[in-house]
């Protein structure tokens, strides 16, 4: 029963820190020409390959969906300990 209850909070953390990515980049966007940290640039640009930025209204959910996929995947962190080396 743990083991279940566990899986739920990590699918919901995951969708979670989606959400959080995708408003993080879009933030970054709107800030423009300040220029981020390189690992934060680095996980934005990671972001950007599969998700795009600002345009039209549009459902959101196959970006989440992506999004959850590249945290999954662990592409965020990696694209993140390219710049900084190993996270604890």
């Amino acid at each position: 029963g743990a083991a279940l209850k566990l899986r739920t909070v990590l699918d919901n953390l995951t969708s979670i820190l989606a959400v959080e990515l995708i408003a993080a980049a879009r933030a970054l966007d709107m800030r423009s020409p300040l220029k981020p940290a390189p690992a934060t640039a680095a996980v934005r640009d990671v972001l950007r390959k599969q998700v795009p930025g600002a345009g039209p209204d549009r459902v959101v959910a196959p970006e989440l969906a992506k999004a959850e996929d590249l945290i999954r995947s662990g592409a965020i962190t990696t694209a993140a300990q390219a710049v900084t080396g190993p996270l604890q």
